[in-house]
């Protein structure tokens, strides 16, 4: 950066500023270019969040951010600097101490596995040509300029320029799965008059500087030669092989690199890192700044209230308490400052500093179980499901917007050849018979001559080559194509592979055919249809063509068109995807002013494609239709299963892909997404373009058109169900303009529009979406109206961006980025359903509990404290032994809670996975509301009165003892403490739905340890104590039958509302369907068919 704006000072090459020069194996250019190669940065890849150096810093800063622990913090430094304090600095640092040491081992394991994952591609090894010799090297060790050698098979480690291939032709062959979604084979090319000796090549390249378009690359090469002038060659995305993408049916290729590291293609399509933070951690924080106001509240009424008795005659100094020199020389306010500040420090348990810790501690244990899951592990790849983020296992279960990549996610990307139609009769793929179709208007059988050519064209119009090994198989820019090859084999006809422009032909009676191929005329997204000009031995040119209904139809003789239609419609609303075929004979005049227009307007340097599609749609015409075919994009295993369960758990789905319009749209309806009764919204280039008018103006009128149709006259949804479904389909170039208006009132407009409108849709396709566009979505419904809770699913690199956007990130079947940056990672899109509705259902509900249970239970715990002060004097004496308050949270009350959060199913996960809708009762925070969380605050308020003032009603009584002596307030406070552990875990207990060994273990073992620690902690003189305030004062309160009646009533008192207010009310909410369910299982389905 310092060098490029030294040059712009200096007056140097203005255009080394947005562009970089590649110094081709490092060899410099000619004698009389004097530049300087810059530095670039290294080929390592980073995913992880900490390193050695800044972990300890930077985790601790995060952790302080929480206001519970940096609010024990501050408590922490003041109990430390503060002499005259009630309580001991070790009750509140012991436990803040723990929690932060727990989480930090905890979020330190988890991005050790990041480093791991780095760590694996960076040290994955490589071959670099340096001066001749072939040298192995570690990825990360890769810098711009090397020469790098690729094997079949194996994943390009950087960008690179292709300067060299195995193959003859000078092309090779990638898969780009993990970049775009697509696994088809795409064709990339040499750069033209490359030196086949690559020691010898002395060259530059010159391209733009890094940038996160996948499709887009703009360079040249200069190739110096002894005393001439240099070659230059224009290189394009054509050249340019991405990191990430895969070397296919090419032995090996060479190529220099030019982008490495984090400023490669696929690394700038990453999203920055963000802390994703659950809603139920925001919750919590809410819910703690009004403890905290209640703990300043009392804190403020208790010294308020010392000084007003204070100030009566005698209370301030009494004749047995005589004030010190030094306490009457005190400033007032300062006094009345230390008091208030000891008044905070004795009411700070009611802020549940541990219930962190045991929240942390349940979502690393709770996301063990997901990992265990034998439903999760798929046999084929002999792997489970994998937890990189345990923080967001609660989100599973809130989750509203699901966005799903398409290829490798809903589909398996394997097409099969299902059935054709030609002249209007179908034939099945089960058998070669063929059946008159129901929708036909002819009569008789297809004539041979018909079937033939039909399947002639399914061998010729296609860019298919045959593989280079001894077994059978084919390579294609798209697997239909492949499946259409693989379908004419099925009825006779085998494509042998292309040679020398020659393209040969085994025919049903095992005679080869052999056809010179002239012209191909490429598939684009606007033409909708590809062709091939060949010509046969026979001296006959034919044009071949295939494509779209919409895009053949109106090209043929309309007569035709009849036979076919009714086909196509019914194998398209059967989810297949279909093609129509047509052909036509050319004429020698007509081949002559198609071959020279196409070699005209293949040399044009501008306006090339406008050229092009104007000589295609002159010869594409006047066809004759022969026949349609039917292809099956093979969903995932239950796709359709898991989708419709999703709908009917209230989420919306949005299918977000790089895919053509055509393909995604008939997945949505394999899926079940798109019904026949849905009716489709479509914002594409196309629509743009039907008016006539700017695209600008366009895109307004139907923004306003479907948001009228979709959202202003759209009936109100009685009972979960519209009278009319809509689906929404928008493609990249469109959002674009949504997104990024000229006029920024009009992008804000535009934004809402369509975010209503998709809002108001059962499912959503965005299809040709670039990588950093899916983000953009994913980013925009996330931060709307309500801030719902996202999840994002999908398998590649192109995914990884909308993963970390999203508020839920999980990995599909295939790609070693989407598993790196993804907070879950699971086999199957299957096992997304039982991921999302048992598991997400279940940690939400266990962790709600949780909360609401710790808030509730220190709630009882220090309002008897705050009461006591009214009968001490306000002397900020405890009620509880330092003991009892450190280890209240830690020992006596933790594991019940935590056993409950990991192990309690209040519905069986067979009800959950098989009625989706019980996933609503839960929706949008259901249970960490203010009303639940308002009904544990007044019932631990009504606990904490009943524990005081029932014991304050058996003091009234002073000889409790059989010797007549008394209880002193140690006894007092531990009465009330004794009352209170026993009422809280029993509170558990009564909430409890599913009994283990382990629940009754921690349940009746805390009571039992609290019992034997209360008797070992009071039954020894223990020599590091200055004053043992409960010796034997837990064996004598025993002693007394008072005692044991007070403490049983108290407990029974306490528990008696809950019990018959459980018993008496009708059930609601979450916990109530299961009885409905019961009833209803055996003849009810509660699934809702979208």
């Amino acid at each position: 950066m310092l060098r490029r704006r030294l040059n712009r000072l200096l007056g140097g090459d203005e255009r080394r500023v947005d562009s970089r020069t590649i110094f081709v194996g490092h060899r410099s250019g000619p004698n009389n270019e004097a530049f300087i190669p810059p530095k670039f940065c290294d080929n390592r890849i980073v995913s992880s969040k900490y390193t050695v150096w800044n972990f300890l810093p930077k985790n601790l800063f995060e952790q302080f951010r929480r206001i519970a622990n940096f609010y024990f913090l501050i408590i922490f430094l003041v109990q430390v600097m503060t002499v005259d304090t009630p309580t001991s600095p070790v009750t509140s640092g012991l436990p803040l101490f723990f929690v932060i040491t727990v989480t930090a081992i905890k979020q330190g394991y988890e991005d050790w596995l990041r480093h791991k994952a780095d760590s694996e591609v960076n040290k994955y090894p490589v071959t670099v040509l340096e001066d001749g010799r072939r040298i192995r090297k570690e990825s990360e060790k890769i810098k711009v300029g090397d020469v790098v050698e690729v094997e079949e098979d194996e994943t390009f480690p950087c960008d690179l320029i292709l300067l060299q291939s195995s193959r003859d032709d000078g092309t090779c062959f990638v898969t780009t799965a993990s970049l775009d979604g697509e696994s088809n084979h795409k064709t990339h090319y040499t750069v033209p008059d490359a030196e086949k000796d690559l020691e010898t090549l002395n060259a530059t390249i010159e391209c733009e500087q890094p940038q996160p378009d996948l499709y887009k690359f703009v360079g040249r090469m200069h190739i110096y030669r002894n005393n001439q002038e240099p070659t230059v060659r224009s290189v394009g995305p054509e050249n340019l092989l991405l990191k990430g993408a895969t070397l296919k049916n090419t032995q090996k290729i060479s190529g220099v690199a030019v982008y490495t590291g984090m400023e490669t293609k696929m690394a700038l399509n990453y999203q920055g890192k963000s802390q994703k933070r659950s809603a139920v951690e925001k919750s919590i924080n809410a819910f703690l700044l009004v403890y905290l106001c209640i703990l300043v509240s009392k804190a403020l009424v208790c010294t308020t209230l010392k000084y007003v008795w204070q100030s009566k005659p005698g209370q301030d100094e009494p004749w047995y308490n005589e004030k010190t020199q030094r306490e009457k020389d005190t400033n007032q306010y300062l006094k009345m400052f230390t008091d208030f500040l000891s008044f905070m420090v004795l009411f700070n348990f009611i802020i549940p500093v541990s219930m962190y810790v045991t929240v942390e501690m349940q979502k690393f244990l709770g996301s063990l179980f997901i990992t265990w899951d034998k439903d999760f592990f798929d046999p084929e790849i002999k792997e489970g499901a994998l937890v990189n983020t345990s923080d967001l296992n609660e989100e599973l279960g809130q989750v509203e917007y699901v966005f799903t990549d398409k290829t490798g996610t809903l589909t398996q990307n394997n097409m099969e050849f299902i059935e054709c139609c030609i002249d209007g009769i179908q034939y099945s793929y089960h058998d070669n018979s063929s059946e008159v179709d129901g929708f036909c208007v002819t009569d008789g059988p297809v004539s041979k001559l018909q079937e033939e050519l039909f399947l002639r064209a399914l061998c010729l119009c296609h860019t298919v080559q045959v593989k280079e090994s001894t077994e059978q198989g084919f390579i294609a820019s798209s697997p239909d194509e492949v499946a259409l090859v693989k379908g004419a084999m099925r009825y006779g006809f085998t494509f042998l592979g292309l040679e020398s422009k020659t393209m040969k032909i085994l025919n049903s009676n095992n005679d080869i055919e052999m056809y010179e191929l002239l012209h191909v005329l490429n598939f684009d997204p606007v033409r909708r249809r590809m062709s091939v000009i060949v010509r046969s031995r026979s001296g006959e040119t034919l044009l071949f063509c295939k494509g779209a209904d919409s895009s053949i139809f109106p090209r043929v003789r309309q007569e035709e068109v009849e036979r076919i239609r009714m086909h196509v419609e019914r194998n398209a609303t059967e989810g297949y995807r279909t093609l129509c075929v047509a052909y036509k004979y050319l004429s020698a005049d007509e081949y002559a002013q198609a071959d020279a227009g196409l070699r005209e307007a293949r040399l044009a340097l501008q306006d090339r494609d406008e050229k092009l599609m104007a000589v295609y749609n002159q010869v594409e015409t006047d066809m004759s239709l022969i026949g349609a075919t039917a292809v099956e994009d093979r969903l995932q295993e239950q796709a359709a299963e898991t989708m419709e369960a999703l709908q009917g758990a209230g989420m919306k789905v949005w299918v977000l892909t790089g895919d053509k319009m055509e393909t995604a749209k008939s997945t949505c309806y394999a899926c079940r997404l798109f019904q026949r009764n849905t009716e489709l919204l479509e914002l594409t280039v196309r629509t743009l373009e039907d008016g006539g008018r700017r695209r600008e103006e366009r895109l307004h009128e139907l923004l306003i058109e479907y948001h009228k149709k979709a959202v202003q006259d759209a009936p109100p949804v009685r009972a979960g169900v519209t009278s009319q479904d809509y689906g929404f389909i928008i493609d990249g170039a469109t959002l674009s303009m949504v997104l990024n208006s000229a006029s920024d009132s009009n992008s804000s407009l535009y934004k809402n529009l369509f975010l209503q409108i998709c809002q108001n849709c059962t499912a959503v396709l965005c299809c040709r979406m670039a990588p950093l566009q899916k983000a953009q979505i994913v980013k925009m419904v996330k931060n709307s109206k309500g801030s719902p809770i996202t999840l994002s699913i999908g398998d590649g690199a192109n995914d990884v961006s909308m993963i970390l956007e999203a508020h839920v990130g999980i990995k599909g079947k295939e790609g070693r980025q989407a598993v790196r940056n993804s907070d879950y990672a699971i086999p199957k899109l299957k096992h997304l359903k039982k991921l999302l509705l048992a598991h997400g259902h279940l940690y939400y509900v266990r962790i709600a509990h949780l909360v609401q249970y710790f808030f509730y239970k220190n709630l009882c715990f220090i309002l008897p404290q705050f009461l006591y002060q009214f009968f001490c004097g306000y002397s900020q004496q405890p009620l509880y032994d330092a003991a009892y308050l450190t280890m209240y949270n830690i020992c006596f009350t933790s594991m019940p809670i935590l056993a409950y959060s990991l192990l309690e199913q209040h519905i069986c996960i067979g009800a959950l996975l098989d009625n989706a809708t019980l996933y609503r009762q839960i929706a949008k925070n259901a249970m960490l509301r203010w009303g639940p969380f308002i009904y544990w605050t007044l019932l631990g308020t009504f606990h904490g009165l009943v524990f005081f003032f029932g014991v304050r009603f058996l003091f009234s009584n002073p000889a409790l003892q059989d010797n007549g002596q008394v209880f002193g307030n140690w006894s007092y406070g531990t009465i009330v403490f004794t009352v209170l552990v026993f009422t809280v875990t029993l509170k558990l207990a009564l909430d409890t739905r599913h009994w283990t060994w382990i629940n009754h273990f921690v349940i009746w073992g805390s009571l039992a340890f609290y019992v034997f620690f209360s008797f070992f902690w009071g039954g020894i003189i223990w020599p590091f104590l200055r004053q043992q305030r409960l010796y034997f004062v837990f064996a004598n309160m025993l002693s007394s039958v008072s005692a044991w009646l007070v403490i049983i009533l108290l407990i029974l008192l306490s528990l008696l509302p809950e019990i018959l207010f459980g018993v008496f009310r009708k059930p609601r909410g979450p916990h109530s369907r299961q009885v409905k369910l019961k009833q209803t299982h055996t003849h009810t389905h509660i699934f809702t068919l979208l």
